[in-house]
Order: C-alpha cells, then sequence, then structure tokens
C-alpha cells in the first residue's frame, strides 16, 4: 500500500485518517498472466493501481485484428475510466501480460472517497489523466 500512497500524494495532500480510509478502501488482487482486469462488452468495475506486473490494452478492429493500444507499468493506475465513471460497456479489454499484483477499489468505495475525503476529486483527476491518455 505505501507505493499507493506515495503515488496518490504526488497530486496532492492528505492528513494521516485519510490516507487510513483510503488504504481501508483497497484490496490486494492476483491476477495471473493472460488473465483480464476488465474486458470489452461489460461495465469496468473497478479502479486499480499495478504494485507488480504489466497490464496492456487492447482491442479488435473491424477486420477482426488485436491491436495492442498501451502497455501500463506498476505505479500506475489502470482503469477504464471514462466508461467506469460513466457505467458504460468498456471497447476495450485490459489484459496481464504477466502475474500481476494490483490495489484496487469498487466503484462504491471510490466514490466513497470522494463523498468523504475533502479535495479528494481534485486529486483523483490529476491522478486519472496519464490513465485517460494512454485509453484514449
Amino acid at each position: 500500500m505505501e507505493e499507493l500512497i506515495e503515488y496518490i500524494l504526488q497530486f496532492g495532500n492528505l492528513n494521516k485518517q485519510q490516507i487510513e480510509l483510503v488504504i481501508s478502501k483497497g484490496q490486494i488482487l492476483q491476477i495471473k498472466k493472460e488473465d483480464y482486469f476488465s474486458e470489452a462488452g461489460k461495465i469496468p468495475k473497478e479502479v486499480g493501481f499495478i504494485t507488480e506486473g504489466v497490464i496492456r490494452g487492447c482491442y479488435y478492429n473491424n477486420k477482426g485484428e488485436e491491436i495492442t493500444r498501451c502497455f501500463i507499468s506498476e505505479n500506475s493506475l489502470v482503469c477504464d475510466y471514462v466508461n467506469f465513471e460513466a457505467n458504460a460497456l468498456s471497447s476495450e479489454y485490459l489484459q496481464a501480460i504477466t502475474d500481476c499484483s494490483l490495489i484496487v477499489f469498487s466503484k462504491k468505495n471510490w466514490e466513497e472517497l470522494s463523498h468523504t475525503i475533502v479535495g479528494w476529486d481534485n486529486i483523483k483527476n490529476k491522478m486519472v489523466q496519464p490513465t485517460l491518455h494512454k485509453l484514449l
């Protein structure tokens, strides 16, 4: 969790209680190589922070060819964030290309942080900007 907190603190300040709240809302998730964190045709349900491993963003074009759009490495957020926020179906896959360890936040827990921590929305928006650029 330390890597996640260091990452968050690059984008804004949190006090000890707020940091403890963030930690309490995250859960550790292990994903095996080739498994999916998020799939096309489904609504993204979680925001992840990669502590170990690499995930790729990919999709299939209209010819059925698989296109890799990006690679997301350790100490980065991973999420199809636009569709996560909109509760909409994703058109991309987020697939582990190595065994991965992540800290994940459910939509409910992610939103609770916005309702509880003053300034979280500002921090969150800065954190997800790199994610948005990778997946757009």
